[in-house]
């Protein structure tokens, strides 16, 4: 079933950058984030409220922190490079998360990174380079692959701080506390900037199924299979994301395939399959 499964939360995640794409221009930045956050949340919460006691008082400020750093920041910033290039475009540069924790666990946690990791790292930002040259979307692209980049360090940021603060907390739990927390922060700006014209359906739909789907029945799938067959063999996926949001884009919003993207592709997950090597 491990196959069928991580090709299943490839695709779930792939999928997500379609439906960002899709809201993200009626909703816009905040509101997007704030959907996808609450409905997440609402997702996780029944293992919250079974796993509460498990999750001391003094814990709660450090998952709010957390929280901001691996899920609100990152979900803004791809919301908003969803309004500003295709959807392949963010889902290539969530991939270099998994370098960015590297690289963080390297300068700041005393991890070894050694020679084969430090020439992932190089293979990996030399793909960043040429998906920014690319010019598809137009002048803008540029600042949507920034976006998804500094999304990508959040998720390595938050990775490292999980390890660190929460080792050893029920993780569904943490992931519902941590997009719950997000959400309230988020709101106040999601209400500022809420679309003052009436949203189409289609945003409607593409919005609860990012965040039913795509962030909380998907982070639940993920945490089983971490417990199940361990974190190295679960961050395979993180190879397939990329690759299901392409063809996605493709087949349904007719977004087209660039050898810049298809370049850019191969040198980051190429750079992602060497850094994971042992």
């Amino acid at each position: 079933m491990t196959p069928l499964e991580i090709t299943a939360l490839g695709a779930i995640w792939g999928i997500s950058f379609m439906f960002q794409r899709v809201a993200a221009p009626e909703f816009g930045t905040a509101a997007l984030a704030e959907l996808r956050l609450a409905f997440g949340a609402l997702v996780l919460l029944p293992f919250l409220l079974r796993q509460w006691h498990a999750i001391p008082g003094r814990l709660w400020p450090r998952l709010v922190v957390i929280g901001a750093i691996n899920s609100a920041l990152p979900f803004a910033l791809f919301a908003w490079a969803a309004q500003n290039a295709p959807a392949g475009i963010s889902a290539i540069t969530n991939a270099m998360a998994v370098l960015f924790t590297a690289l963080l666990g390297f300068l700041f946690f005393g991890d070894r990174i050694g020679w084969r990791r430090a020439i992932a790292l190089l293979v990996g930002f030399s793909g960043v380079v040429v998906l920014a040259s690319g010019k598809t979307a137009g002048e803008r692209v540029g600042l949507a692959v920034l976006a998804g980049c500094t999304a990508a360090l959040m998720y390595g940021i938050g990775v490292h701080l999980l390890r660190r603060y929460l080792t050893g907390l029920p993780q569904a739990a943490v992931a519902a506390a941590t997009l719950g927390t997000s959400a309230l922060l988020v709101l106040p700006f999601a209400v500022a900037d809420w679309p003052a014209g009436p949203v189409p359906a289609s945003a409607w739909g593409s919005a609860v199924v990012l965040g039913v789907l795509c962030t909380g029945l998907s982070y639940a799938m993920y945490y089983r299979l971490v417990q199940r067959v361990g974190p190295s063999r679960a961050v395979t996926v993180t190879y397939l994301v990329p690759l299901f949001a392409v063809a996605w884009a493709w087949w349904l919003l007719d977004e087209p395939l660039t050898l810049a993207m298809g370049v850019a592709c191969t040198l980051i997950l190429g750079s992602v399959a060497m850094a994971q090597r042992r």
